[in-house]
């Protein structure tokens, strides 16, 4: 199962780009998202409770429309109209909860055990529980997020910093996963701003396939050379 991860946060380097990326297309959903979202800008901007008489009456949702399932993804949302209950970034499962019932004001994303996810508040939340991770951001805030499929690992940098490391053994729990966004807050936004990957060689997949598949102390009476076995070792 996926776990909180106890590592210390706050960390004070920079994301670089990647020389060897490349841009992914994917956008908000318009099929997996609850009725409370509405969706502009080729879909790459989530508008929450925007009706003018109703205002919010729970929590909402939207997935990304690209599942991953392998290789390191990184990409960009900025929070508009931070404030209320909750705003969450992360990611989850295709049965990950999108709505909630009426007038239930929750951090959503992280609830159950098919998704993880960060609120602006500061907490990271994955199956009901949560610890705190950061401090508290708000209005014009560039939230980043960076999914490594292969390690089953999940960061968040805060305009460009790097957060740390928040939560580990993703994969344990599930083959792919979606980004999420969720929000409790009537008029508030959330825009995806840009999405890369990079994938690691033909080789590199294959060892940590291999590793993943075979216990460490397995790896020794694999009919491979002694230097790669001491090499699956190091994964």
């Amino acid at each position: 199962m996926g776990k909180l991860s106890s590592q210390p946060t706050e960390h004070s380097e920079s994301f670089h780009p990647w020389s060897d990326t490349f841009h992914e297309q994917w956008v908000w959903s318009s099929e997996d998202k609850s009725p409370s979202v509405y969706l502009c800008l080729n879909n790459k901007l989530a508008c929450f409770y925007i009706d003018p008489v109703i205002e919010s009456t729970g929590t909402a949702g939207v997935r990304g429309t690209k599942a991953f399932t392998h290789g390191q993804h990184y990409w960009e949302v900025k929070l508009s109209s931070v404030f209320g209950t909750s705003m969450m970034i992360g990611v989850g499962t295709k049965e990950a909860l999108l709505q909630t019932a009426d007038f239930e004001f929750v951090d959503l994303i992280g609830r159950d055990d098919q998704s993880w996810g960060l609120s602006y508040k500061g907490k990271i939340w994955h199956n009901g529980q949560y610890r705190g991770y950061c401090e508290p951001f708000y209005d014009s805030t560039v939230i980043g997020v960076l999914l490594d499929m292969d390690a089953g690992t999940l960061s968040y940098f805060k305009n460009g910093r790097s957060l740390g490391l928040a939560f580990t053994g993703l994969c344990n729990k599930a083959s792919e996963l979606y980004p999420i966004i969720s929000s409790t807050s009537t008029l508030s936004e959330i825009e995806l701003c840009d999405s890369t990957c990079r994938y690691a060689s033909l080789q590199d997949q294959c060892r940590m396939t291999i590793a993943k598949l075979v216990g460490k102390d397995q790896i020794d009476y694999l009919p491979l050379p002694r230097g790669i076995c001491q090499s699956l070792k190091g994964i």
